[in-house]
């Protein structure tokens, strides 16, 4: 069950919310707020897993808000503004609810944000997530074919799907992944399942050839010892 609370100056974005609450499984929208003040208050003594927290607001903006607190937790922002979205993407957003959205599009937002507590949890390593399009997306990893490094952002191949650009390092995403994924270049994480084809100095992956670096050719020959 994840314990959430809502923020919004205007008390009928918070009743529609609240309504919305209603009609999701393991959501408690346990309270709403229309001033950051009394929201910060109540939560120095009963931390949530999520908000829902309005952008523009007459006090103090939502993202300062966000910022200001000392335990972290999940954000979905809710704005009319559009123009905020890079911003609440900064600050890790789960996802950004653009004024008004409907009932499904609420829905997709917290389910996202349960599969991110469940991550966070450790209780899967099915998916990873990543921030990408203003957003933090989900990916299975049976779905990726290798990651590339490209300047300060990584290019996740998947099969059959466009592919995703994130802005993270290679060290960071390689602690996210399982076991079956192996680093065989600076530039290139593969998975080794959807190898094709080895030579002494690049593998085959469908209709890409992914060089072996030096510094990780022991690595990858031990490997494929071990797997026969």
């Amino acid at each position: 069950m994840i314990r959430a609370i809502a923020i919004d100056d205007e008390p009928m974005p918070l009743n529609i919310l609240a309504r919305y609450s209603q009609e999701m499984e393991g959501l408690s929208l346990a309270k709403t707020f229309t001033n950051t003040r009394a929201a910060k208050k109540w939560l120095s003594e009963n931390p949530v897993d999520l908000l829902f927290l309005d952008i523009n607001m007459p006090a103090q903006s939502g993202l300062d808000f966000f910022k200001s607190l000392e335990d972290t937790c999940m954000v979905i922002f809710t704005t009319a503004h559009s123009e905020y979205a890079v911003d609440g993407f900064n600050l890790n957003a789960v996802d950004y609810l653009l004024k008004p959205y409907s009932l499904e599009r609420f829905k997709q937002a917290v389910h996202k944000a349960m599969e991110f507590h469940q991550f966070l949890s450790g209780k899967t390593k099915n998916n990873i997530f990543v921030k990408a399009d203003y957003s933090i997306i989900k990916i299975p990893t049976q779905e990726i074919l290798f990651i590339e490094a490209y300047t300060d952002y990584l290019k996740i191949h998947r099969i059959n799907k466009k592919m995703i650009v994130s802005r993270m390092t290679m060290s960071s995403i390689l602690e996210m992944l399982p076991e079956d994924f192996i680093r065989v270049h600076r530039s290139y994480i593969v998975s080794i399942h959807r190898i094709d084809q080895r030579g002494n100095k690049r593998l085959t992956i469908g209709d890409n050839e992914i060089p072996i670096g030096k510094t990780y050719s022991k690595e990858v020959q031990e490997l494929f010892k071990s797997n026969g």
